[in-house]
């Protein structure tokens, strides 16, 4: 059952065991990164999101699995929603749940991808990462499920008449690389195999 987490002046502390009390292993949290980038990233796709990691549980003490600035790592909790503009989140997670073994797949996939470096130009093919693009390649790998869909830039960006161009121009050194593939938090957001759980007001 979706949860509806309110506009609120609670503390982080608060915000990070709201948010813990709905977690499972394996469940994709999505938040809205502060930086200039992200927020063009969230509107190129036309929603509030710019990143996504997985939830994991070791110590008994929650950590989000992420590709993130310089490279990928687990980020405790607390520290990963510190990053998000509000209260703004939204918790995801695989029809049905995610079994022991399928969570111990997971966690096997993604330790596999630690300390890769992040890919700044969201090149799906390339071999660095980011943030969609790991949690792609680990439901891939680990269940054999595509999570989100991969689209070249020109379907991306000319999907969204609101898409400001030219910052995308100047990004790229005046060159989009429009036949680039990529795969957006956004389309994961929208994901038909995932339940949303939890999902803050906007």
């Amino acid at each position: 059952m979706q949860q509806v987490l309110g506009k609120a002046n609670d503390s982080l502390t608060d915000f990070h065991d709201h948010v813990a009390r709905h977690l499972q292993g394996g469940d994709l949290v999505f938040i809205s990164i502060k930086s200039a980038l992200y927020k063009q990233v969230a509107q190129a796709t036309n929603t509030w999101t710019s990143h996504v990691g997985i939830a994991i549980k070791e110590n008994n003490e929650w950590w989000v699995a992420e590709s993130a600035v310089p490279f990928s790592r687990k980020t405790r909790l607390k520290k990963y929603l510190k990053r998000t503009i509000g209260t703004q989140v939204c918790i995801r997670r695989l029809k049905g749940g995610v079994s022991e073994e399928q969570l111990l797949q997971l966690k096997a996939s993604i330790n596999s991808r630690m300390r890769v470096l992040y890919h700044l130009g969201f090149d799906f093919d390339a071999t660095r990462q980011y943030c969609s693009k790991f949690v792609h390649h680990v439901y891939a790998e680990a269940l054999n499920m595509q999570l989100g869909e991969v689209v070249t830039f020109e379907t991306l960006l000319k999907s969204n008449p609101n898409t400001k161009l030219w910052f995308w121009r100047l990004w790229y050194f005046g060159r989009i690389p429009w036949n680039r593939k990529t795969v957006t938090p956004q389309s994961q957001l929208v994901d038909q195999q995932l339940d949303t759980i939890l999902l803050s007001e906007h």
